[in-house]
């Protein structure tokens, strides 16, 4: 029987056979080459499956009935996979040839408590532009992309960040077997961050490499806005109530609480947003639950903790939302040529 491969590319798959090719494609073109494929499609109704059979037959398909959402989908891969390594990589991304080998090659030197390695992904639209170089998380509740809309000569060294994109980032098989899996409460969305926190927790890091690139169309494999919006305002809630010691959500209940106001104005979706706070409830025993365990196993010191959690929102206030909406219907009203070329 033969040993299994180093690492094991896992990528969840809904309807997105458009980007198939460049991504299947790309993985084709790595210098590193000990390497396993599984694609996880979620119930796909495009071309997907048919194109994969046919057209890549190096990769191990692993097919649901219905969208399951992308924890399920990360976690069907990590079940299935026996390397040492495992890649999360999204499908609408273009990884360049370099970027498995370099990843790994970062691995191989660094230390155990190094969970995961991560990559810079550059604008699909725009390679001169970073799309992220990291995550990171606030006490508002918002992740951002570390770097995103930054020239790509930007972030060069290799550094920790919070945690990595599920999008594509490589991980060690010890990591998943201490932290656990992707939470597939969180269905979809902010999962990547929670794992990262949880590792975090746990006393693992994550390192951003710079020479490990990849392209990446920003929601290429997006659900409707409305499902987003429900995801999103649960697992942000989620993941602070689930990771965060009592203390610090004491310390900053006022900004946090502001997070969830804004969001809940900004998406302009209640009822959306709504069915997002009934899902946190119906979960809230769980996430107690494991909230419990984790701070029962916690390794690093809670002041390390705060510092990990941004305290920027790195998104528009309210105040300046409000104004520019004000100034876009005054312009509607009364439209100068300059204005009117703004405005358009």
């Amino acid at each position: 029987m033969f040993p299994p491969p180093k690492v094991t590319v896992v990528i969840p798959n809904w309807n997105t056979a458009r980007w198939l090719p460049g991504c299947l494609n790309g993985l084709r073109e790595q210098t590193f080459r000990d390497f396993q494929i599984v694609l996880v499609d979620n119930g796909s109704e495009d071309e997907s499956v048919e194109l994969v059979t046919q057209g890549y037959p190096e990769v191990k398909l692993i097919r649901f009935p219905t969208n399951l959402g992308f924890a399920k989908a990360a976690n069907a891969g990590l079940e299935w996979a026996q390397s040492e390594y495992i890649a999360l990589l999204n499908v609408d991304t273009i990884p360049q040839p370099a970027w498995l080998a370099t990843l790994v090659e970062v691995m191989d030197r660094s230390p155990a408590e190094i969970g995961s390695v991560t990559s810079k992904m550059l604008s699909l639209d725009n390679p001169t532009l970073i799309d992220d170089a990291g995550n990171l998380f606030s006490w508002y509740g918002s992740a951002q992309k570390r770097g995103q809309g930054q020239p790509a000569t930007a972030f060069n060294h290799l550094e920790e960040v919070l945690s990595g994109s599920g999008g594509a980032t490589l991980y060690r098989r010890s990591f998943f077997e201490a932290v656990g899996k992707f939470d597939e409460d969180f269905v979809s969305y902010l999962e990547d961050v929670d794992l990262g926190l949880r590792g975090q927790l746990l006393g693992y890091r994550c390192l951003f490499v710079p020479g490990a690139e990849i392209w990446h169309k920003w929601s290429g494999g997006a659900i409707p806005r409305p499902t987003y919006v429900t995801y999103s305002t649960r697992n942000r809630a989620a993941l602070l109530l689930k990771n965060v010691p009592g203390k610090l959500l004491l310390k900053h209940w006022r900004t946090i609480l502001y997070g969830q106001l804004y969001f809940f104005l900004v998406y302009k979706h209640p009822f959306a947003s709504l069915r997002g706070y009934v899902a946190l409830v119906y979960t809230l025993v769980t996430i107690l639950k494991t909230r419990f365990t984790l701070q029962q196993q916690k390794k690093i010191s809670t002041a390390t903790l705060e510092h990990t959690i941004s305290d920027q929102l790195s998104e528009p206030a309210l105040t300046e939302i409000v104004r520019l909406k004000f100034n876009s219907r005054a312009v509607e009203a009364n439209p100068s040529p300059v204005e009117n070329k703004l405005f358009e």
